[in-house]
C-alpha cells in the first residue's frame, strides 16, 4: 500500500538526500513505512520548510546494531557516523532506502503552512498524511 509520510529531517541530511548522496535514511521505528511510499521532507530549523520528496525502496528493520551493520556494508550508502545517534540503542530501527529524490519547485515554509493550517506542528519524526488532508493537497500543488 502506497502512503504519503511527512518526515522531519535536519536540513543538512535533507540536502544530501535531494542531491542523491544519501541513499538510506535511518530512523527509530514509530510506525509502518511500506515500500513504494512517498516521503515528503520537512527540513527542520533553521530552514523550517517542506522542500522535496523521495520514494521508499527497501525498508530494513531490526535493532540498531543490525540496521547499522546492514547499511554500512553497502557501498555509497551515504550513511556516516553522524547518523548513528538517531538509532543508537533502539530496539527497533529502520533503514529506509531513498529512491528518486526530487526537490520541489519551491519550498513551502512553516509560516505559509500555518497561514493555511493554523496551529500546524511538524512531526518530531514522521507521520502519515491522510488522503484528502489539506496539507497533502498543498504539497501536491508545489511538486
Amino acid at each position: 500500500m502506497r502512503v504519503t509520510i511527512l518526515m522531519s529531517i535536519k536540513p543538512y541530511f535533507a540536502e544530501k538526500i535531494l542531491e542523491g548522496l544519501k541513499r538510506f535514511e535511518l530512523r527509530r521505528k514509530v510506525g509502518e513505512i511500506p515500500e513504494r511510499s512517498r516521503i515528503v521532507l520537512y527540513a527542520s530549523s533553521p530552514m523550517k520548510a517542506i522542500i522535496g520528496e523521495f520514494t521508499v525502496g527497501r525498508v530494513i528493520e531490526g535493532d540498531s546494531n543490525f540496521v547499522w551493520e546492514y547499511v554500512t556494508r553497502i557501498p555509497n550508502s551515504g550513511v556516516s557516523v553522524e547518523d548513528w545517534p538517531y538509532i543508537k540503542g533502539a530496539k527497533v530501527a529502520l533503514a529506509i532506502e531513498v529512491l528518486s529524490p526530487r526537490r520541489f519547485k519551491r519550498p513551502l515554509h512553516l509560516e505559509e503552512i500555518r497561514s493555511m493550517i493554523p496551529g500546524f506542528q511538524p512531526p518530531l519524526s514522521y507521520r502519515r498524511l491522510r488522503p484528502g488532508e489539506l496539507l497533502l493537497k498543498v504539497i501536491n500543488k508545489i511538486r
